[in-house]
């Protein structure tokens, strides 16, 4: 990766002649902002779920956080739907984009996330939405695996980021499809989204064991923890019965992408911040429900998920103050 001329690598950023700086702000908002949203939701995922386990403090901290997720959520969506309707060239080129196109997964995922925790439109409403949402992740999920089987895709362009349409999609749409009452469809999407996973994993850890990524990419490298807890999550949703020892298996499958994120700290905790680094939240959610799963289902010391959780409250917290203030500099977009 690092043998590939600077050139290249612009390009496969940017896209050709097409630099951000001189585009107006709307054609440069980046469906990546829909990981802000991703990662709240999932915090108010594990709040909910603590609360429901019986901690009493969870019942005044989950409302703020899943209405300021949702009205984050519901921001970005119309800002990106107008920059569909005034800048479609760059909607449509950055689906094209060997790195970009699979960050749009983000926009299907965050609404499938907003379907699980915002309960107060009607049961069919919110089918519509989750169908039309699976939709749109299925056809992105499409175009990465079609540059993936024709060999298209630029070796610099193999990034954490392509989990997102393959596995994170149908993982978290399993979710939402189970709290549908669509368990059966939702184990046919979890199923998708665990053959996704398997056809991915050797191929990006190749690549994240040949050298650092590409400047730009590295906050992104948090995606890499996604796999193991976002499957784990969903299958004690889809699941309720799943044993305690099931979810502590997928809580250690997460160990080695720990240790491979963890063992590359020097190149990406030295990068600028960026919304990229919100890569890291839904994961850091997404562990912390699964560990209060595991408590409740294992009778395992409460301590830990309160101690999990508070954990994953105070990184998302730092997250949205860093986030703040990118907007305050008018730094938010690249």
């Amino acid at each position: 990766m690092d043998n590939e001329h600077p050139r290249a690598r612009l390009y496969y950023l940017f896209g050709a002649g097409n630099h951000p700086k001189g585009s107006p702000w709307l054609a440069r908002l980046p469906a990546g902002l829909c990981a802000i949203p991703v990662g709240l939701f999932g915090l108010a995922g594990a709040w909910r779920r603590a609360g429901a386990f019986g901690w009493s403090l969870a019942a005044d901290v989950f409302p703020p956080i899943v209405w300021s997720s949702a009205a984050i959520w519901a921001i970005i969506l119309l800002l990106y739907a107008a920059k569909c309707h005034r800048h479609w060239p760059a909607v449509l080129a950055e689906f094209r984009h060997p790195v970009q196109g699979p960050l749009q997964a983000l926009l299907p995922m965050s609404t499938l996330l907003a379907v699980i925790h915002v309960g107060d439109p009607a049961h069919d409403i919110r089918t519509a939405i989750c169908i039309a949402a699976l939709a749109l992740n299925a056809i992105i999920a499409y175009r990465v695996c079609a540059t993936l089987a024709s060999g298209q895709l630029p070796a610099n362009a193999v990034t954490p980021a392509l989990y997102l349409p393959l596995v994170g999609g149908p993982l978290v749409g399993g979710m939402a499809l189970a709290s549908l009452d669509y368990a059966g469809w939702g184990a046919i999407s979890f199923g998708a989204g665990l053959a996704g996973w398997a056809m991915l994993e050797a191929k990006v850890l190749d690549k994240l064991f040949s050298g650092p990524l590409p400047e730009g990419l590295r906050p992104t490298i948090g995606i890499e923890l996604a796999p193991p807890l976002v499957a784990s999550l969903s299958a004690a949703t889809l699941w309720p019965e799943l044993p305690a020892l099931v979810l502590a298996m997928g809580l250690g499958m997460a160990l080695l992408p720990l240790a491979v994120v963890m063992a590359r700290i020097a190149w990406w905790s030295q990068v600028p911040f960026s919304v990229g680094f919100w890569s890291f939240s839904f994961p850091l959610a997404a562990c912390a429900s699964v560990v209060l799963e595991a408590v409740h289902r294992g009778g395992w010391p409460i301590w830990i998920g309160h101690v999990v959780l508070l954990t994953a409250t105070v990184a998302i917290g730092l997250l949205a103050l860093r986030t703040l203030l990118l907007l305050a500099q008018r730094k938010l977009l690249p």
